[in-house]
């Protein structure tokens, strides 16, 4: 059976200091019985709220990596130096990424492959924009990027990582998609890695929903069959609303 997974995206937010004291209330407030937590800190941050975490029930990862293991590439990190910082996870495909920034799937792909290959757990994100969605061309999206993001990996790789549908469209707006909408999205993306990587792959994948996920609807989105998990973004910057999404409640 696969455990839940709780991932927490701070973005460019907190501090040092604000970083290591959330993390430290979260912790502090995680029972034996919660969900598998990760929190994913600005790289300012990541030594020193791992430092922090050592022993505690929060994994930590990076917001984001280069595929090269070093190398003039000013701005960047690398697996390895995440990997230093103590890092278990990094964040891949973040929509953020693709659409500010400008990232394609070949780049994403590029990542993965460079994660795996450096000890760390890919959490790759995919998902539509509003004209996608409106044009009915979200499986159609979100098959290419799923396929293209996995295809260089073996299937004991694949069910090692864990995929994130973020619809774009329901990212930071309050939107966030109806149960149905997440789970035929999520269903499908299960379907697409049994028939690229094999059923075994398809069923260990952790498949995580984000998009404005809140204390108030984490219930709904966790009862779902192929909803191993969300990916949250505003409301884990608060210790409290973050512990009910943990606890599956409002």
């Amino acid at each position: 059976m696969r455990k839940q997974l709780i991932a927490g995206n701070w973005k460019m937010y907190k501090t040092i200091s604000a970083g290591v004291a959330l993390a430290r209330e979260i912790a502090d407030g995680l029972r034996p019985a919660d969900p598998e937590v990760i929190v994913f800190p600005p790289a300012t941050a990541l030594a020193a709220v791992s430092a922090a975490m050592k022993g505690a029930a929060v994994e930590v990862g990076g917001q984001n990596m280069h595929f090269a293991r070093e190398g003039a590439f000013t701005g960047e990190v690398s697996a390895l130096m995440l990997k230093d910082a103590g890092c278990t996870h990094v964040l891949l495909g973040h929509s953020e990424r693709r659409h500010v920034f400008g990232e394609d799937d070949e780049l994403i792909a590029k990542k993965v492959r460079a994660a795996l290959d450096g000890g760390l757990v890919p959490v790759v994100c995919v998902g539509e924009t509003l004209p996608e969605r409106e044009g009915r061309r979200t499986l159609e999206v979100v098959e290419r990027q799923v396929e293209r993001a996995l295809r260089p990996l073996s299937a004991d790789e694949v069910g090692r990582l864990a995929v994130a549908y973020e619809p774009v469209w329901a990212i930071g707006t309050g939107q966030v998609a109806t149960p149905e909408q997440a789970q035929e999205v999520h269903a499908f993306i299960r379907g697409r890695i049994a028939v690229s990587h094999g059923e075994p792959a398809g069923g260990a994948t952790r498949l995580l929903y984000g998009g404005s996920v809140k204390p108030d609807n984490i219930a709904g989105l966790l009862a779902l069959q192929d909803v191993d998990g969300v990916l949250v973004g505003g409301a884990c910057w608060a210790r409290a609303s973050f512990l009910k999404i943990v606890r599956g409640r409002g």
